[in-house]
């Protein structure tokens, strides 16, 4: 039995390494609908891993996978989505995610994702010299677009999981019509 009652559908936007996925699992669990993660969803259907698909397609045919992928899913009801932190690059993305549920925004600092990111070799985009570099460049290209179509903007530095998806229901339930 779902302790929250939340309708519609919850999509999670925000840099790699931010919580989407954890979050997202969370809030999926917490509230009864069907968790899906845009970047497993992809793995699942190639067979391959995401830096795989960079590696021999590159980051645009990526993308094209993604945006198939994230307008099928949004199609669907009742479910918490996680994107990818590079999503909503594509308009298409920005767009259907808004029109489709409710997009929250998961807000960390440069240096909780370093933490979190520093041995994970699955992050293309950090297999670099400098990625704190890397994200402060991300971080700037992609702030604005996320909060273009944020409903809900969650920080989610120095919480644990529980107590961030907590406060987040709550700010969910203030929302509901």
């Amino acid at each position: 039995m779902p302790a929250m009652e939340l309708a519609g559908n919850f999509f999670l936007v925000g840099l790699m390494g931010a919580g989407k996925t954890t979050v997202g699992r969370t809030l999926a669990r917490h509230t009864g609908k069907t968790f899906y993660d845009s970047d497993h969803e992809i793995e699942r259907r190639t067979g391959v891993k995401i830096t795989t698909i960079f590696d021999i397609e590159g980051e645009e045919s990526f993308r094209a996978r993604e945006k198939q992928i994230i307008a099928e899913l949004c199609q669907m009801q009742d479910i918490v989505l996680a994107t990818g932190g590079g999503a909503i690059l594509a308009p298409e993305n920005r767009q259907v995610l808004a029109s489709h549920g409710t997009v929250i925004y998961l807000r960390a600092q440069i240096d909780d994702i370093l933490a979190r990111t520093k041995h994970d070799k699955s992050r293309p985009l950090l297999q670099t010299a400098n990625p704190r570099a890397k994200l402060e460049q991300l971080y700037q290209q992609r702030d604005p677009l996320y909060m273009e179509i944020a409903d809900v903007v969650m920080d989610t530095s120095c919480q644990n999981v529980n107590t961030l998806v907590q406060r987040l229901e709550q700010r969910l339930l203030t929302q509901q019509p």
